[in-house]
């Protein structure tokens, strides 16, 4: 089977999806691993083949007879425990990045029988991590396995009286080498093979399905690059294409009437108008500054000891939003400590934030033509349902009834576009 991957290289997270020569999306990957983009892109490319594999075995149990309820409680299962295996594989390298750092910082051996113990905890927790009806806040390892050592590391430092502060460093030191180790990036069928084994009696369709699918060869033949990180893609010249083209086309690809799309990343914002053919007419795109983006959420979590993820669902709770005088990174930090000390709620502070971060949106949206409709929210905040709220009440206010647009796999667009243009360069060269 030929495929073409488009890979969108962002300030926060990089996607890779696959499409294959119909056009259809095979499967889609992402990773928060950033400081080595050739691992990046080779991480997030593995888990979106990984992700047409499993769409592969879903296809085989349809033609097999396998359906409904029980076929999806099949895959269920399987991804279920193919996860476990991968998240272990990618736990004996964190204990081998840990056991080098402490070699290099802790000689004596005073901090390895802690380690061990924890480590040892986390593996002994892991099954019930991705346990049938478990939730998890991430799907990242390093999220993970740091709220799990975290966790026992409090215990491990009250058991022993060692440095709570010092067993956190040394996870801290290992687990960039561990996001950046690709020797925990397996193929499909390493795992798949080991997760059939643990389970308890797999049925005769999965199985076989399962031995079908990794008979089915898979042949790269196109690839286009994209995003904040483009520049340093290991991608030639010509394979690389801007965000502005690729998130115009991907929008236009998920919903085919898309006139405006806006996309709030991790780093910057865009404000795109297109034709009925998904090519870009005009657009405007923020400064240099990370302000109104996903990094300054990510900074105001950071202030108020929150998760990312939590910062929406808190906000959305606000009966009086906040007036904020300046969504500046710089500046933030100050004026939310300030507003917390006057007694201001933290749900009615954050919902100013978040009213704030649209406002520059708005402002960009203007400049680039306003709104026509259909209008296309896109990008990681477009998951954010306090910053959801804040823009359909502020277009509605300034351009009336208007179609948004927001898909579930809205993080992947510009990876889309990538690819769709990787697609139609294999069909040029094909022909």
């Amino acid at each position: 089977m030929k495929y073409v991957v488009g890979i969108d290289l962002g300030s926060t997270t990089t996607k890779s999806l696959v499409l294959g020569e119909d056009g259809f999306i095979l499967g889609r990957g992402i990773t928060n691993s950033r400081s080595n983009y050739d691992a990046a892109c080779q991480i997030s490319l593995s888990e979106a083949l990984i992700n047409a594999r499993f769409s592969q075995v879903s296809s085989e149990l349809d033609r097999s007879g396998l359906a409904g309820e029980e076929k999806q409680h099949s895959l269920d299962s399987l991804e279920r425990l193919f996860r476990l295996q991968q998240f272990l594989r990618q736990l004996r390298v964190l204990r081998e990045e840990l056991a080098k750092v402490l070699e290099r910082l802790n000689p004596s051996g005073t901090y390895t029988p802690s380690v061990t113990r924890i480590l040892d905890a986390i593996e002994r927790d892991a099954p019930a991590l991705f346990a049938e009806g478990a939730t998890k806040k991430s799907d990242f390892f390093r999220d993970l396995a740091g709220s799990a050592y975290l966790q026992h590391a409090e215990d491990e430092a009250r058991a022993s009286g060692l440095s709570f502060d010092y067993i956190v460093g040394l996870y801290d030191k290992a687990i960039l080498d561990v996001e950046n180790s690709t020797s925990a990036a397996a193929g499909f069928e390493e795992y798949a093979l080991a997760a059939l084994s643990a389970m308890e009696a797999p049925s005769e369709a999965l199985a076989a399905a399962v031995d079908r699918v990794t008979r089915i060869e898979l042949e790269q033949i196109g690839s286009v690059g994209t995003g904040y990180g483009r520049a340093r893609l290991p991608f030639e010249e010509g394979q690389i294409r801007s965000e502005i083209l690729c998130h115009g086309l991907g929008a236009h690809a998920m919903f085919p009437n898309t006139r405006t799309v806006l996309d709030i990343g991790g780093q910057d914002t865009k404000a795109i108008q297109v034709d009925e053919q998904g090519i870009v007419t005009s657009f405007q795109m923020n400064d240099r500054c990370a302000a109104g983006c996903g990094r300054y959420l990510g900074y105001i979590a950071d202030e108020m000891n929150l998760g990312l993820h939590e910062l929406g669902p808190i906000a959305v709770r606000s009966t009086r939003p906040v007036r904020i005088n300046s969504t500046c990174t710089v500046f933030a930090g100050a004026e939310l400590r300030e507003r917390l000390s006057l007694g201001e709620k933290r749900e009615d502070i954050l919902a100013g934030l978040h009213r704030a971060i649209i406002l520059r949106a708005m402002s960009l949206l203007a400049r680039s033509g306003g709104v026509a409709s259909e209008f296309t929210f896109t990008g990681g905040v477009a998951k954010n349902p306090a910053a959801v709220g804040a823009l359909q009440k502020l277009i509605f206010e300034n351009y009336g009834e208007v179609a948004i647009n927001i898909s579930p796999a809205s993080i992947y667009t510009g990876a889309l576009g990538a690819a769709l243009f990787a697609l139609r360069e294999a069909k040029i060269f094909d022909a």
